[in-house]
């Protein structure tokens, strides 16, 4: 069977003695690419000048190249960015915000972009409209109607993830997106999770602004993520350093990719890694990526399950409503101090300490939960989640 096929651990260098059911958090890059990335790293020091001046621009070129078609978007509408929240802050730092403007965010968004999105509106003298999103659900139309109803006339932007990171759902885009800018209002979509976990066709979706990472569930190296903007909005669109792609010739450029493809000397060779990692990792699956995609979901799915039928839990939302990640509300909210937006649990270093597992474990003020995040990668078994389990049940006072 494929599923059992596509349990492939040997990709990866990871410590043998603990089991690793975070791959959401941080992503983990395959050993080959790695290595692609060393062969580039001592390419760039043997002859720094040439590297710099000469090589770069048609290697990234080829990198441009093979993510927008991993992302079904043109080429000459995505530029590369350290992570997602950089993303983030890039498309807002670019709005023009005026006093009285108001940014609409949900209660599932991630902390950092959040507080970017708090950041610039309070600049601006703007303000920031939450919306509460009920966890759990089991209908995305309500996320729908709730986002519509928050939207108001002085709304410039809705920020609203793809898949989102505590709760780990998968927002219903293409409802939402129309629904919102035939009110005049722009979207930008945080990415983060999606790319190599969900198929994207990113033009298709038609964000205003669509940021994810690469480094995730693509499995690029660390520091290697993109943010894709409509044409019509480039125009005066900057990166949040500005260099020498400001006046540069454009050649066969545009001011827009120049500006973003140099902002400094930096270590851009996890971008150059790309077309090497997309195609390496395609050929792990008879299917490609999306045979890749299904394993995870598939496991990601009888883990929780299992995982809820073993603690006597319920699920928190449809299959379909979730990817490779999947988050299970655990008992026990009660005696944890909430500080502020969001709380480490303190079982989390109780699993990492003394069972060896990597887990997401957070408390979250709203909506309001205690939640257990699983991830599912081609590393991972059944066997996994199973440690877990027996890990659950002797700290949390479950008989076994």
């Amino acid at each position: 069977m494929e599923f059992d096929s596509l349990h492939q651990p040997h990709h990866w260098n990871l410590e043998k003695n603990i089991v690793h059911l975070n791959h959401g958090s941080f992503g983990a890059c395959p050993t080959r690419i790695l290595e692609e990335q060393n062969k580039l790293r001592q390419k760039m020091e043997s002859n720094t000048l040439r590297f710099f001046e000469q090589d770069i621009p048609q290697l990234l070129e080829r990198s441009h190249e093979a993510l927008g078609t991993f992302l079904g978007a043109p080429a000459s509408d995505i530029v590369f960015v350290d992570n997602a929240t950089t993303g983030v802050s890039t498309v807002l730092s670019n709005l023009n915000l005026d006093k009285g403007d108001r940014i609409l965010v949900t209660d599932h968004g991630y902390n950092a972009c959040s507080n970017a999105a708090h950041f610039f509106a309070t600049r601006a003298g703007a303000d920031i409209d939450l919306v509460s999103l009920p966890f759990p659900n089991s209908d995305p139309s309500d996320f729908v109607a709730r986002i519509v109803e928050a939207c108001s006339v002085r709304t410039r932007i809705l920020l609203v993830d793809h898949v989102t990171s505590a709760t780990g759902l998968i927002m219903p885009l293409e409802e939402i997106i129309p629904a919102v800018q035939e009110r005049g209002i722009k979207v930008l979509v945080d990415g983060a999770h999606a790319p190599g976990m969900l198929p994207l066709r990113v033009a298709e979706l038609n964000a205003d602004y669509y940021t994810g990472n690469c480094h995730k569930w693509m499995c690029a190296p660390k520091g290697t993520a993109f943010l894709y903007v409509k044409p019509e909005n480039q125009s005066n669109f900057h990166p949040l350093t500005i260099s020498h792609g400001m006046n540069r010739p454009i050649g066969d450029s545009s001011r827009f990719r120049l500006e973003f493809d140099w902002t400094g000397t930096r270590d851009i060779t996890g971008f150059l890694t790309l077309p090497t990692l997309i195609d390496y990792m395609s050929d792990i699956s008879d299917s490609g990526w999306a045979g890749i995609a299904v394993r995870n979901h598939a496991l990601a799915v009888e883990a929780r399950d299992l995982i809820c039928q073993a603690l006597d839990l319920e699920t928190a939302c449809p299959v379909d409503m979730i990817g490779s990640l999947a988050t299970i509300c655990l008992p026990g909210l009660e005696n944890i101090t909430v500080n502020g937006y969001q709380s480490t649990d303190p079982l989390k270093e109780i699993l990492r300490h003394e069972y060896g597992i990597e887990v997401s474990l957070s408390v979250w003020a709203s909506p309001a939960g205690r939640y257990l995040r699983i991830s599912a990668q081609l590393y991972n078994s059944l066997q996994d989640y199973e440690r877990l389990i027996n890990a659950l049940q002797l700290e949390l006072g479950y008989s076994q």
